[in-house]
C-alpha cells in the first residue's frame, strides 16, 4: 500500500471541486453559444466554478506556458481554490519529455495531484478480443513505469482512474507492480458498474490507494441488451455516497472530492451480447445473474434523463444546472463547504 507524503495528511479538505468532464459540453463538444461559450482555458473554468460556489477544479495541464502557469497559480490563491491536474501518460520513451514538461508546469502552478487514465474509452467498446486487451494491459504497465520516476522526481502524485477499463482486482494487481508512494488512484464512484461490480465493493477495494475522487451518483435502467447507466445529480441515484465518503476519508483524511456530473444520454452497457464478453474470462453466470438482480433492484421504473433532442443552449443550461444542484446537495447532505 502506498505511503502518503506529508502534504496529503494534514487533515480534511471540505472544499468541493469539479472534474473537467463535468463540463463535457463546454470543453469537448464546441457547441456554438453566446450564453454558454466553450471554455478556452483553465482560467475560464476556474472563474465559472468559483462563481457557482465550487472550491476547486481538476483540469488538463496540456499546453500551459509560463504565463498560464503564473495566472493559474495567482487565480488559485486569489479565489481560494484548489487545482488538480489531468495529464496523459507517456506512451513511449520519446513522449516522456512531454509528460515531464507538463508535470513541471502543473507543479509550478500549484498542482500536486495529477489524474490520468490508461484508456480513454470503454473496455467493452474498445477491444474485440482478449489478445488486444492483453496488449493494452502491457502498454499501460509500461506507460506507468515511464511515468513513475518522473512523478517521484517532482514529488507529485499520479492518480490513475478506474475508467471503465480495470475491474477493481485488476487495478489492485496493476498498482501492486509498482508499490510506489507516487502512484495511486483517482477513485470514480460509479464507473465500475459498467464492468458489473457493485459500487461500494469497488470503493472498499480501492480506498486505501486513493489520492483523488470523482464523486458521482448513478441511475440504472434495464434495456434488452443489458442495462443503461447514467450520472444523475447527487442524491438522486442509488449510490451510498455518505458511506463512500466516510470509507475513503478513513483511509486518506485529506483526499479531495471532485464532482463528475456528466450531462449526456445514458450509456449502454450491453452485457447480454457476445461482444461485451470479449475481454472477460473471470465472470461466471452466477455472478452475472446476481449483478443483473442488483440492477433490477435499483431500476426505479422511470426513464433516465436524456439531453438529445434539446437545443444546444438547453443542453448547456442543463449542464450548469446539474452541477449547481449537485453542489447544493453536496453541502446539504454530505457536509462539503
Amino acid at each position: 500500500m502506498p505511503v502518503f507524503p506529508s502534504f496529503l495528511t494534514a487533515g480534511s479538505d471540505n472544499r468541493f471541486g469539479v472534474a473537467e468532464a463535468g463540463y463535457y459540453m463546454r470543453w469537448y463538444r464546441d457547441l456554438p453559444s453566446t450564453a454558454f461559450p466553450p471554455f478556452e482555458s483553465a482560467l475560464e473554468m476556474m472563474d465559472h466554478c468559483h462563481a457557482l460556489g465550487f472550491g476547486g477544479v481538476q483540469v488538463n495541464v496540456r499546453g500551459w506556458d509560463r504565463e498560464m502557469v503564473r495566472e493559474v497559480r495567482n487565480r488559485q490563491e486569489s479565489l481560494g481554490m484548489f487545482v488538480e491536474g489531468q495529464i496523459r501518460l507517456p506512451r513511449d520513451d520519446a513522449d516522456a519529455d512531454r509528460f515531464e514538461k507538463e508535470i513541471r508546469a502543473g507543479k509550478d502552478a500549484g498542482v500536486r495531484i495529477f489524474r490520468t487514465v490508461c484508456l480513454s474509452g470503454r473496455r467493452y467498446e474498445n477491444f474485440s478480443d482478449l489478445e488486444s486487451f492483453e496488449k493494452f494491459r502491457r502498454e499501460s504497465r509500461e506507460a506507468i513505469r515511464r511515468a513513475e520516476p518522473i512523478a517521484a522526481k517532482h514529488r507529485v502524485k499520479l492518480a490513475v482512474e478506474n475508467h471503465k477499463d480495470w475491474r477493481a482486482g485488476e487495478m489492485l494487481n496493476l498498482l501492486s507492480e509498482f508499490d510506489s508512494e507516487w502512484i495511486g488512484v483517482t477513485l470514480d464512484t460509479g464507473n465500475n458498474i459498467a464492468l458489473l461490480e457493485r459500487p461500494m465493493e469497488v470503493v472498499d477495494a480501492l480506498a486505501p490507494y486513493t489520492f483523488s475522487v470523482h464523486l458521482k451518483d448513478m441511475g440504472v435502467e434495464e434495456y434488452p441488451d443489458g442495462f443503461l447507466l447514467s450520472e444523475v445529480p447527487l442524491g438522486e441515484g442509488y449510490l451510498d455516497l455518505q458511506g463512500m465518503i466516510n470509507r475513503i476519508r478513513k483511509e486518506n483524511p485529506s483526499v479531495r472530492f471532485n464532482l463528475e456530473m456528466i450531462t449526456r444520454d445514458p450509456l449502454e452497457v450491453p452485457c447480454l451480447t457476445p461482444g461485451y464478453w470479449a475481454t472477460f474470462n473471470q465472470i461466471g453466470p452466477a455472478e452475472l445473474a446476481e449483478f443483473l438482480h442488483h440492477i433490477r433492484e435499483h431500476d426505479t421504473g422511470q426513464p433516465l434523463p436524456r439531453v438529445s433532442g434539446f437545443s444546444d443552449d438547453v443542453q448547456l443550461a442543463l449542464e450548469v444546472a446539474n452541477n449547481r444542484e449537485s453542489l447544493v446537495k453536496a453541502r446539504e447532505l454530505y457536509g462539503f463547504s
